[in-house]
């Protein structure tokens, strides 16, 4: 019988295994570098960790895949079918800028070129009656027109099919005919929501991916295989679950924001684990920082997200906030002598000034260096630092240009760092109505732990918590998912005037869609959760809030009550007295996958002496001596006050003074703030 679970955790750098070994509940961890083809480093990976894919029971996966085929537009050659009058929309958007002020900066090109953008007449009003039935004639000659440009995708887009899909479904039938082997995606399967560019572009972003991820599923299922493994592969999608590979042919958009999910997941986890239902995730890396939030134990769920500006994906995707600030982000002063922090980054070649590739521009690494919060070397000693080249990228890039002394350069580098996520932590928790000061931050991430304290006390949060291996945490996530479909449906109509019975009727309708799915990919039915939201909102908005719905729906008044009581938390405002539409209805269907628990450790209460001691520079005159321990020492139950620094592989964690560490039965650090 197998007895290990495995997440893995493909990034652009390096790629992140855990392996959980269900029978002790012992966690191990392995890194390796991502190769050209992501399956390589994977199946390296595990080579190098002595897995035997004959005694693994779940595999789990987070991918870039889908994410960087359309940052890099490595796409196959796809199309789209459109209303006529129509091919445009997706090149039109909502003629908005990323930058209001950068009147010369375009938006990317549409993801597929206009020439590729064909036409068919049939017509659907806004009711959802067939005005003008499929022209038949035309579908079959786009059809030959395709088949001779070797199209191996297309998005099928009709005006008005979020009410009626009738024609779509004709289109795409004719197609599929046609075009054996090739990905047809209709926006009546993908997304039948009202906003056209919208459903339109999600359902293009969808079929193009298809073949892509499709392919990479294909070959790793195959190679997992050949190599032993006997269940299904398990790839997380952006709202949090995972799918098979079945699912992943139907909705490969999903894996758009694979990666930043499993950080988010395992962050909300840790925080459960160590009694706090609201948790803050700070995921720093080498060039970015990932912030996501949950409350009452539940992860903050966003529609409006996109990979390229212009292009939105309107599937459900846990809300990240993404910011330049990594251990690798440039200091720089700006042309009005200001100290600024990032988004530009020394990326891994050639790197913080410390790494001696090159580089002299300082970064967050070299001012952790030149503070003393850094040993001599990074991830087990395999990247040495050198401080003679930290110190002279620190004094000459800023401390010199500013008249400051060097530690003070060093302390001011991180002092804007920090300012800058704490403004990305305000954006997902204050301007949300919620209070930092009723959260544990969950710092992880290669730099997570070297700024948590910081940054806690910049924004009140009082707890802190570091995981055990903080650099691969977000491989962790694949391991605590479940199965996941999101379905949701139009619903415009008068909250006063809507009827509960009718409400049930459409909600039905999805579910046994849900359903569907669910025995698609295999699910028993007593492992399958449905969850119920109506979106709703005041007469005259297009900016709605999901309300949880009952089963059976019950009270309009009820509903209308709990809108106007999230209404307030969110936005600081109700109003009782201004009417209220229902928008959208949505169903989450959660097919339950088994957890294994990690291992549990039972308080020594000892705490080891330090391995050593070095000066560390906390914003005194003078640095503090300061006690150096090594992760792997420290037991469930050891105390540690700061100021302390304790290392490991992955990560380097800062125990300012004031502040005291302890280490849970879990071996997570937990640090209360002063």
């Amino acid at each position: 019988m197998g007895h290990l679970r495995v997440a893995v955790d493909i990034g652009g750098t390096f790629t992140d295994l855990c392996i959980l070994d269900e029978s002790n509940g012992t966690l191990r961890i392995a890194k390796t570098a991502t190769t050209p083809d992501p399956i390589d480093g994977l199946l390296s990976g595990l080579e190098q960790s002595g897995v035997d894919l004959h005694d693994v029971t779940l595999l789990s996966h987070g991918t870039t895949v889908a994410t960087n085929a359309l940052i890099t537009r490595r796409l196959p050659r796809a199309a789209m079918v459109c209303t006529e009058g129509f091919r445009d929309v997706i090149e039109i958007r909502r003629a908005n800028k990323e930058d209001l002020w950068d009147t010369y900066k375009d938006v990317a090109r549409p993801y597929i070129p206009r020439r590729d953008r064909l036409t068919v007449r049939e017509r659907v009003d806004a009711a959802g009656v067939v005005v003008t039935p499929l022209d038949e004639d035309a579908a079959r000659e786009v059809a030959r027109i395709l088949q001779k440009r070797g199209v191996v995708a297309v998005a099928i887009c009709f005006i008005n099919a979020f009410a009626n899909g009738a024609n779509e479904q004709r289109m795409k039938a004719i197609l599929e005919d046609a075009l054996p082997g090739v990905a047809i995606t209709a926006s009546s399967d993908v997304l039948p929501e009202i906003f056209e560019h919208e459903r339109f572009s999600t359902t293009v972003v969808n079929a193009i991916l298809s073949p892509v991820v499709g392919d990479y599923c294909v070959r790793l299922g195959e190679e997992l295989k050949h190599r032993g493994y006997g269940s299904d592969l398990l790839l997380l999608h952006s709202g949090g679950g995972v799918m098979t590979a079945k699912g992943v042919r139907q909705f490969a958009g999903r894996l758009a924001g694979s990666g930043i999910a499993a950080g988010a997941i395992a962050s909300r986890h840790i925080a459960a684990q160590c009694g706090f239902p609201n948790a803050i995730g700070l995921d720093m890396g080498g060039t970015s920082t990932d912030v996501s939030l949950a409350f009452e134990g539940k992860s903050r769920v966003t529609k409006d997200w996109f990979i390229e500006f212009g292009y939105p994906i309107r599937f459900p995707s846990i809300e990240v906030l993404t910011i330049g600030a990594g251990g690798g982000s440039l200091a720089w002063i700006d042309e009005g002598g200001s100290l600024r922090n990032g988004p530009q980054s020394a990326g891994a070649n050639p790197g913080p000034a410390a790494y001696g590739r090159g580089g002299t521009v300082p970064t967050n690494t070299d001012a952790n260096m030149v503070l003393g919060r850094l040993g001599s070397g990074l991830a087990g000693g395999s990247v040495s630092l050198d401080p003679a080249l930290a110190t002279a990228a620190v004094r000459q890039g800023i401390a010199q240009p500013l008249g400051m002394a060097l530690h003070e350069a060093a302390e001011a580098i991180l002092r804007v760092a920090n300012a800058n996520m704490a403004d990305a932590v305000r954006l997902i928790s204050i301007s949300r109505g919620y209070d930092p000061r009723d959260f544990a931050l969950v710092a992880f991430g290669g730099a997570g732990a070297l700024h948590g304290v910081a940054l806690a006390r910049e924004l009140s949060i009082p707890v802190v918590i570091v995981p055990p291996s903080p650099g691969v945490t977000s491989a962790l996530g694949c391991l605590l998912v479940d199965i996941q479909h999101d379905l949701a449906e139009s619903y415009i109509c008068p909250a006063a005037s809507a009827d509960p019975v009718a409400i049930e009727t459409a909600f039905a309708t999805l579910e046994n869609e849900a359903w569907a799915r669910m025995r698609h990919e295999g699910v028993a039915e007593d492992q399958v959760l449905m969850q119920r939201t109506i979106d709703m909102m005041y007469q005259g908005q297009w900016r709605s809030l999901a309300v949880p719905a009952g089963r059976p729906v019950g009270s309009i008044a009820v509903l209308i009550g709990a809108f106007h009581a999230q209404h307030e938390r969110e936005y600081n405002f109700r109003r009782d007295d201004a009417p209220v539409d229902l928008y959208r209805l949505n169903v989450q269907a959660v097919g339950v996958v088994a957890k294994a628990a990690l291992a549990e450790h039972a308080p020594s209460g000892q705490t080891p002496a330090p391995h050593g001691r070095r000066p560390v520079w906390f914003g005194a005159a003078e640095p503090f001596d300061t006690a150096i321990y090594r992760r792997a020492d420290l037991p469930a139950g050891a105390i540690i006050e700061g100021p302390a620094i304790v290392e490991q592989l992955d990560a380097t964690t800062v125990i300012p003074p004031a502040t005291t560490a302890t280490v849970d039965r879990f071996l997570n650090l937990v640090m209360r703030v002063a």
